[in-house]
């Protein structure tokens, strides 16, 4: 499994019935080692409604042992929408408890690039563009790609998803943004990881090129 496909997928099962989904509080993620709040103005939307479905369609394909590990032990404790055309987002948490095995920062890009079958399931993007940087002692992998919905090039939308791996999990906070303002606000809103608190998820220089030595 890769955390593109996982959130593309949650995406395309969930995203016709969100707009009648009632608004519900976020759940705590402490016990996964961070904070992050649903910026003003956007819906919070049930997603442990349509997980079991995403876990049943992923448990169908997969291939290894760990791999349905990873399904089963997989949460999503944040998910939002806002505006029209809407934009999502979401947060993905794999805790380590669960899964049996604590994963090294050898394995983050693994665990958050894959490939890209998921989300192009949906939409047309173009070439990703990825990057890295570092809150505190914590490193971040980020991926930007700007696309449209299949058969709708009059809309664009940008993809963009950060993962880190913290004590207890590796987390991913992604968004399918509509608009510049929507990127803005997923990208600007304070985090805390491992409880170092961080004025914005992603800064202006995640995508700098970092000089070579």
């Amino acid at each position: 499994m890769t955390v593109r496909y996982f959130l593309a997928l949650f995406l395309l099962i969930a995203a016709p019935s969100l707009a009648q989904t009632p608004a519900v509080s976020s759940p705590s993620t402490e016990d996964l080692g961070f904070a992050y709040r649903i910026p003003a103005g956007w819906d919070a939307i049930d997603a442990q409604s349509t997980l079991p479905e995403v876990k049943k369609r992923q448990m169908e394909t997969a291939k290894t042992d760990d791999e349905k590990k990873e399904i089963a032990c997989v949460q999503i404790p944040i998910s939002a929408r806002h505006g029209a055309p809407p934009s999502f987002l979401a947060a993905m948490a794999l805790p380590f408890d669960c899964f049996g095995q604590i994963m090294t920062e050898k394995d983050l890009p693994g665990f958050a690039e894959g490939s890209s079958e998921g989300p192009r399931a949906i939409f047309d993007f173009g070439d990703p563009v990825y990057g890295t940087y570092s809150m505190g002692s914590h490193k971040m992998w980020i991926e930007r790609a700007k696309g449209n919905p299949k058969g709708h090039p009059e809309m664009p939308y940008t993809l963009e998803i950060a993962c880190s791996l913290l004590k207890k999990s590796a987390v991913c906070w992604m968004t399918v943004a509509s608009d510049d303002q929507a990127l803005k606000e997923f990208e600007g809103t304070a985090v805390t990881l491992d409880g170092d608190f961080f004025t914005e998820l992603v800064p202006a220089t995640a995508f700098d090129k970092k000089p070579t030595s």
